[in-house]
């Protein structure tokens, strides 16, 4: 099966800039992974939505980067997923375009 979660959006602090350190600002995540569906075990979408908004919000990262490693090792071990990929995007950090970070 594959998964899919799509434009999970919630405010945090990450970046490098002085003023990215102080204030909040909106961040934009999508997920997607394969796992092997059997015998109805599952991995619950949800619990993995919240995971990963409780995790970018302590950790408070500067590099968007380092979230995506971070969230990657910490999802795997977790859960028994392949093929995981996490794009970060920070929508209001430029005022003409969207910045976004795949791994």
């Amino acid at each position: 099966m594959k998964v899919y979660i799509q434009d999970l959006s919630f405010e945090c602090i990450i970046g490098i800039l002085d003023f990215e350190r102080q204030s909040q600002q909106k961040v934009i995540v999508n997920i997607t992974f394969d796992y092997n569906f059997k015998n109805n075990q599952f991995i619950d979408y949800s619990h993995v939505a919240n995971i990963v908004e409780k995790t970018m919000k302590k950790q408070k990262f500067e590099l968007i980067e380092d979230a995506i490693i971070f969230l990657q090792n910490k999802l795997t071990k977790k859960f028994k997923m392949k093929n995981l990929v996490i794009k970060i995007s920070k929508p209001n950090i430029l005022n003409n375009c969207i910045v976004s970070v795949e791994g």
